[in-house]
């Protein structure tokens, strides 16, 4: 699993930081959306599936 996130599309809603949290972050400044990892373990492939569906933006994408 290979991970991206538009950072100009994120509307700093926190959703993936919540649901994610191993794998997503959001920046202090302004909570845009910070890849922690862009493979992460695959115990973590459902959480992060779960985050890219409740982003408002649709700003994270997953490749296989």
């Amino acid at each position: 699993m290979k991970i991206t996130v538009e950072q100009d599309k994120c509307v700093a809603a926190g959703q993936c930081a919540a649901t994610a949290p191993d794998v997503f972050d959001q920046r202090d400044e302004d909570g845009v959306v910070v890849l922690l990892t862009d493979d992460p373990p695959a115990e973590l492939a459902d959480d992060v599936r779960d985050a890219a569906a409740v982003c408002p933006a649709l700003a994270i994408h997953i490749a296989q």
